[in-house]
């Protein structure tokens, strides 16, 4: 029986929003300071998930059903406010264009800084400065280059080269390879599937149901916070596919 790499307890998860009826400092005093400037929205409502070692994932849901939030929860960038998560191994995060990369910094800082977070040193940061420069096809000019100055193609070339320069325990994608031309796309699309050969877990965000079904075999959905199904791709795509109609 396949080992959870991935084990996710009644997870909740709030974020700070302004408060619609305080809309300026003015109307903080006027309301003498009986109403906070912030207010609580609950993101994440007991989310419980299952995903097993080697197995490619989708999380699917319309906008705002916390989809990303839920991985970005699962790579370590946002701390629940309650519930219990396992990760077991290393997770290779390749969210949103342009997320975790430093923009006052060269493509090579964040080669470095973002190998080092992923647990790379030594040797292993050299062969992945050394893929990253061949795979993403950028030039050593552009690597020098202030990531600010990129194109939104550039980057996800960047990003998404870091993230798979080794193969991972844990792969998340979201949304990431919507972004540059054909030619790399379809580069992508390889190197997901070679390190999907390689027994690497992966969790899939897209929007594109072809897309999932063509590289997922298990997935959910979550709808206003919730997994409101989880199981095999088509069964979970044919969910997601009746909250349009």
């Amino acid at each position: 029986m396949q080992e959870n790499v991935i084990e996710i307890h009644d997870l909740h998860v709030n974020f700070f929003i302004q408060n619609q009826r305080v809309t300026s400092f003015k109307d903080f005093v006027m309301k003498l300071g009986l109403i906070s400037p912030f207010e609580s929205k609950h993101i994440l409502k007991g989310v419980n998930l299952n995903i097993k070692r080697g197995e490619c994932f989708a999380l699917m849901g319309r906008n705002g059903s916390g989809k990303s939030t839920l991985l970005r929860t699962i790579a370590g960038i946002i701390t629940p406010a309650s519930g219990h998560m396992t990760i077991r191994g290393r997770i290779a995060p390749m969210l949103s264009i342009g997320s975790g990369l430093e923009p006052e910094l060269s493509g090579y800082d964040n080669i470095k800084i973002l190998a080092t977070l992923m647990g790379m040193n030594g040797q292993e940061l050299k062969d992945a400065t050394a893929f990253v420069e061949d795979f993403s096809e950028l030039t050593p000019s552009d690597l020098k280059m202030q990531v600010k100055r990129y194109s939104a193609g550039m980057m996800a070339r960047l990003g998404f080269s870091v993230s798979v320069a080794q193969t991972p325990d844990i792969l998340i994608v979201d949304e990431a390879l919507s972004v540059g031309d054909i030619g790399f796309q379809e580069k992508c699309a390889h190197r997901i599937n070679e390190i999907k050969k390689s027994g690497c877990t992966i969790v899939y965000v897209s929007h594109s149901l072809t897309e999932l079904k063509r590289i997922c075999t298990h997935g959910a959905c979550l709808v206003d916070g919730k997994v409101a199904i989880s199981g095999e791709i088509d069964t979970v795509a044919a969910y997601y596919d009746k909250l349009f109609h």
